[in-house]
């Protein structure tokens, strides 16, 4: 995929949303960028056309929602088949996010979420079956996200 040049507004946006993207409106952007809240709402519409935000999360605390264990699987899986792998680990009961990593070991992070041991214990077989080699597991205590510095330029920008 081509690297795509984003202009001072497109960083600043971006910026924006990651701090907040669920109480952030693009009235609130635009006048903290000085712009109208159209110019806002047509280069957000860019960004998710062109694929640089392609999704707005939620975070949940588990733990609340009675789901006790928060875990990180570390696997393993021969590099032809990573990408492949890490989609299918997607799609267990269980899993809320996978991540690829690039080295040679130890280059498939997923995430699970679950209730008890057993539910550990089944999301792991169910990994090992499709072909991710488990080679640790952490309990996540707590997880924290910050809005990348690289997008905070400066505010001010012209239409």
């Amino acid at each position: 995929m081509d690297e795509v040049d984003l202009d001072e507004l497109d960083r600043f946006i971006v910026f924006a949303l990651q701090r907040d993207a669920r109480h952030t409106s693009a009235s609130e952007i635009a006048e903290e960028a000085d712009v109208s809240p159209s110019t806002v709402r047509k280069h957000i519409a860019k960004l998710e056309e062109m694929e640089i935000i392609s999704g707005y999360h939620v975070d949940v605390d588990y733990e609340r929602a009675g789901y006790q264990l928060q875990t990180l699987i570390v696997c393993t899986a021969d590099i032809p088949e990573r990408e492949e792998l890490a989609q299918r680990a997607r799609d267990i009961d269980g899993v809320v996010a996978v991540r690829e990593v690039m080295t040679g070991a130890e280059n498939v992070h997923v995430e699970v979420v679950g209730r008890d041991g057993d539910d550990l214990s089944r999301i792991g077989r169910e990994l090992d079956a499709i072909g991710l080699h488990v080679e640790d597991e952490d309990l996540i205590r707590n997880e924290y996200f910050t809005p990348f510095d690289g997008f905070a330029a400066s505010a001010s920008t012209e239409e």
